[in-house]
């Protein structure tokens, strides 16, 4: 035990020694370090100047002859040669809709900083202009990302000649033209990804040399052509989109060779023929999305075999009956499916789907019938659609013990219920029972009890009565549709409390009195339709306070007097006025 302790003091001892004497080192050689190079300062204020607009306020921090004293934001150099290494200027993400940006293009200069590994100019939203060609002469770069600018023209081929690269990102762009073949000089790139550009054509054949990528995003494109067999020879692949494109064709085979794929996205294509049998392969998969394309056949009972799958999206295809029998302990991970608009007739919801701890349902559109199903889990559920089906009751006892349910759609159906004998969970925040045979008060879904959590409510259609509630201050209702039913009454006063309304509908009703001058209190609305009632009086000159509003219907009421002369009301098309008893103005003939 002495000897231990012995032992332990001299390596304390000794480690305390190395770290004092590496401080002294760091110490003395930032004490030492040379000022930034004037050619890589030089670079640097070139594309300070072509940048016309800072919001982020970055660049004022770039002044004074020493952009390596780490005051210059964004720019970090090597201590020993005073040379410029990185260039990082990134807006977070959680700022997306925030007013920071910078504004101009991208100086030529960039491509003077000879030293540069890493290049990020990301989410400034206004830089515009091309990629530029000089960019081509940093082949110290292991890094380069200009995501989510507004960068135009074609990508510069002399790109492909930047041997060390590991991260190639553009996405986010306007950039448009084909994928030059140069970039499958690549051989060290992990990372790909030109999404959400205008890029055509098809993927280049060479980019099969890339035998190192993980990373393949070129979704939200106009890429064309067959999806390539190469892509499957991708061995260390754990990622693919390719979804938001134009592809034709079969599922590549070769794609199922991918031991290490996480994620599998070819949604919203043209791709046809059948999932192949193969895909239970995809040990390693956790996320499938094939929607939106023209794929035909069965649902391979291989898919039970995918251990780790918990996202599965075949939505808006053409699969037919029947699903397979998916033993109970098939899918394990399962959380999220969505089988809606297929060639399905499933009559009721499969038991594989119905007894998982699933999060998510969506079987639109699957042709269910009778009543509502009774899932055995229904605490884990937070979105369920099953619209567009032919259900007809049991929906007064459906939402029982759902307490972590935010979303139901069950819209289109034939449910007949009173209102009042739904008992919504606590906190759900988007609720569509449109195209239904509902009947009762909406004050049964509209009250203090939902006025925190409720977002979304969707009851047009149905013969719902009596009169629209009052609404309470603190409410977040942003859509509110009560179009095509009974009720009566009049616009509360009250609605001016809806501050976070959007939209506003109330179509084909039998509301009378005034249009309240409340409404144009409601500085967020974008869609307002008060059309086919019996509202009469003045169309308040309040609502020229909504300059959001982008569509307003005031058709076939008994309105009178002068429409607000203020856009946009006075640029509405004539028949959003039509069928009133005496509204003038533009765009009306003018008033008498």
């Amino acid at each position: 035990m002495q000897l231990w302790k012995w032992v332990f003091h001299l390596v304390l001892a000794s480690s305390l020694f190395l770290r004092h004497l590496s401080q002294n080192v760091i110490a003395q050689t930032t004490s030492e370090s040379p000022i930034c190079s004037e050619q890589d300062r030089a670079s640097l204020l070139g594309f300070k100047a072509s940048i016309l607009q800072d919001t982020t306020n970055t660049l004022s921090s770039w002044t004074g002859r020493d952009c390596c004293d780490g005051g210059w934001e964004g720019v970090e150099c090597n201590p020993s040669t005073g040379r410029v290494t990185t260039l990082q200027l990134q807006r977070p993400d959680s700022d997306r809709d925030s007013g920071l940006y910078m504004k101009g293009t991208l100086s030529p200069s960039l491509g003077n900083l000879r030293f540069l590994e890493v290049l990020v100019i990301s989410g400034m939203k206004h830089i515009t202009g091309p990629i530029p060609e000089s960019l081509s002469n940093l082949t110290h770069l292991t890094q380069l990302a200009l995501e989510d600018n507004s960068l135009g023209g074609t990508i510069p081929p002399s790109l492909g000649h930047l041997p060390l690269l590991q991260t190639f990102s553009l996405s986010g762009n306007h950039l448009k033209g084909q994928i030059p073949p140069t970039l499958g000089n690549f051989r060290s790139l992990v990372q790909l990804n030109l999404a959400r550009n205008l890029l055509s054509g098809p993927i280049p054949l060479s980019l099969k040399t890339l035998q190192n990528l993980q990373y393949l995003d070129l979704s939200c494109n106009l890429l064309s052509g067959a999806i390539p067999d190469f892509v499957g020879q991708l061995r260390n692949l754990t990622f693919i989109d390719l979804s938001d494109n134009q592809f034709t064709g079969r599922i590549p085979i070769s794609l199922f060779n991918l031991a290490s794929l996480l994620d599998l996205s070819l949604s919203h294509n043209r791709l046809t023929g059948n999932i192949p049998d193969q895909i239970g392969t995809l040990k390693s998969l956790t996320s499938l999305k094939l929607s939106g394309n023209q794929l035909t056949g069965h649902l391979p009972l291989s898919i039970s075999r995918l251990q780790n799958l918990w996202y599965l999206n075949l939505s808006r295809n053409a699969l037919s009956d029947p699903l397979p029998a998916i033993p109970s302990k098939g899918i394990p991970s399962l959380l999220s499916v969505d089988l809606s608009y297929n060639n399905l007739s499933l009559g009721s919801v499969p038991d594989w789907i119905r007894t998982k701890p699933l999060k998510d349902v969506n079987l639109a559109g699957c042709k269910l019938k009778g009543n509502l199903p009774i899932f055995m889990r229904p605490d884990s559920l937070s979105t369920i659609d099953l619209s567009d089906n032919y259900l007809v009751g049991g929906i007064s006892g459906f939402f029982t013990n759902m307490s972590s349910l935010q979303k139901v759609k069950l819209s289109n159906n034939q449910l007949k219920v009173d209102l009042s004998e739904i008992k919504l969970p606590t906190g759900v925040s988007s609720i569509d029972l449109h195209a239904n045979l509902l009947v009762g008060s909406l004050s049964a879904v509209i009250n203090s009890r939902t006025s925190s959590s409720l977002e979304v409510l969707d009851v047009s259609g149905n013969s719902i009565s009596g009169q629209i509630p009052g609404f309470i201050a603190g409410s977040i209702l942003k859509v509110l549709n009560i179009g095509g039913n009974n009720i009566s009454g009049q616009i509360p006063v009250s609605i001016s409390n809806l501050v976070e309304l959007e939209r506003f509908d109330i179509s084909r009703n039998h509301i009378l009195g005034s249009i309240p001058p409340s409404l144009g209190m409601l500085l967020k609305l974008q869609w307002l339709d008060l059309s086919i009632n019996g509202l009469t009086g003045k169309i308040p000159s309040t609502l020229s306070q909504l300059v959001v509003l982008r569509h307003a219907n005031f058709r076939a009421n008994r309105l009178c007097g002068e429409i607000p002369q203020t856009r946009p009301f006075n640029v509405f098309r004539p028949v959003a006025y039509a069928h009133n008893l005496c509204l003038c103005g533009k765009p009306l003939p003018p008033c008498k």
